[in-house]
């Protein structure tokens, strides 16, 4: 089996060019001490050359000292470059020399000298923006591409999480079946109504259209969204956590906590009740915050057994855990859970 390899270019000569395009661009003392010493280089060049060359060539030494010029620090020291080249050639080299007398030849050759000077400088900025777009953009493109990389590897570590948190669940769910096996069909119904909230919380976070909301806009559509999948219209939500701070990588667990709260409030706490209402709100716990979750149901009636509590207690009490908090419940005209969370 033949492969074929992309073709590189293994020769260091054009990456150093590229680099020494430009690179007096950012030191602009140093790009005109070029310019000067190129156009002092050339003069004395010319000079030195004297008669050796045929008669018409006053600016031949010239064009490589704007050129490199122009190449190495841009545009406004090629153009002194240019400058100086014009008025040496002027002054020492057109006839008469050193009279800067302007006749209509020295002009038409000055004159034609300027716009050259000037159309090969136009087109070299032109190449250095073109390469100042081109280095931007493979900037771009790099910070683009460990970007990708670096989501690709947090969504396979959330991804693993949640799958590790279903699978639990499941073992949960095992046990109860295990410990009345007439559940059996509750049970299950119980775990595809929580995996389904699960995955319903999962695509709003991803949503792009979702990715800047506040944390409290996201609870309340969530916990709307839930309420409406259980067909509990009647049940409204107040949500009013501006204080609260809790990472991206923790809003999922966040999200299935409060959701297991307010499934618990409807099949519990409003059980043979069409209405009711359940506020969300935040505060300051001492170093940290908290997250208070009370409805106007029936309220607790007795306290949760910390060695043996419910199914769902469990799993807010692993998601509190995860979240780097604990929980609490009480009973207060309702049921009240507090959520204590680390500060952020």
């Amino acid at each position: 089996m033949s492969m074929e390899l992309p073709l590189r270019i293994t020769s260091a000569a054009p990456r150093r060019a590229f680099r020494i395009a430009g690179w007096l661009r950012g030191r602009p003392a140093l790009g005109h001490a070029l310019a000067v010493g190129l156009a002092a280089w050339a003069l004395a060049a010319r000079l030195a050359v004297g008669d050796a060359l045929p008669p018409g060539f006053p600016f031949l030494t010239f064009f490589p000292a704007i050129l490199i010029t122009g190449y190495v620090a841009g545009f406004r020291p090629g153009l002194l470059a240019l400058l100086l080249a014009l008025a040496s050639v002027w002054y020492f080299l057109l006839t008469p020399p050193r009279q800067l007398a302007l006749s209509p030849g020295n002009a038409m050759a000055l004159g034609f000298f300027l716009i050259v000077g000037l159309v090969d400088l136009v087109i070299i900025e032109a190449m250095h923006r073109a390469v100042d777009k081109l280095r931007i953009e493979r900037r771009r493109n790099r910070d683009l591409y460990e970007q990708q990389r670096t989501l690709f590897q947090e969504l396979q570590h959330r991804v693993a999480n949640n799958l590790a948190f279903i699978a639990g669940l499941l073992r949960l769910q095992k046990r109860r079946i295990a410990a009345d096996p007439a559940a059996t069909p509750v049970v299950f119904d119980e775990a595809v109504a929580r995996i389904d909230t699960m995955g319903r919380i999962h695509r709003r976070l991803y949503d792009p259209g979702e990715a800047d909301a506040a944390i409290g806009a996201h609870l309340e559509a969530v916990c709307t969204e839930l309420l409406s999948a259980m067909g509990a219209d009647g049940v409204a939500v107040r949500v009013e956590v501006p204080g609260l701070k809790v990472p991206l990588d923790r809003l999922l667990p966040l999200s299935l906590l409060v959701a297991e709260i307010i499934t618990n409030s409807v099949k519990h706490g409003f059980a043979g009740r069409a209405d009711g209402e359940i506020r969300i709100t935040s505060e300051a716990d001492g170093d940290g915050q908290a997250l208070v979750i009370r409805d106007d149901g029936t309220g607790l009636v007795a306290l949760p057994d910390a060695a043996s509590p419910g199914l769902g207690m469990r799993i807010v009490q692993g998601l509190a855990a995860q979240l780097g908090g604990s929980v609490s419940w009480s009973s207060d005209a309702g049921t009240v859970t507090r959520v204590t969370l680390p500060a952020i």
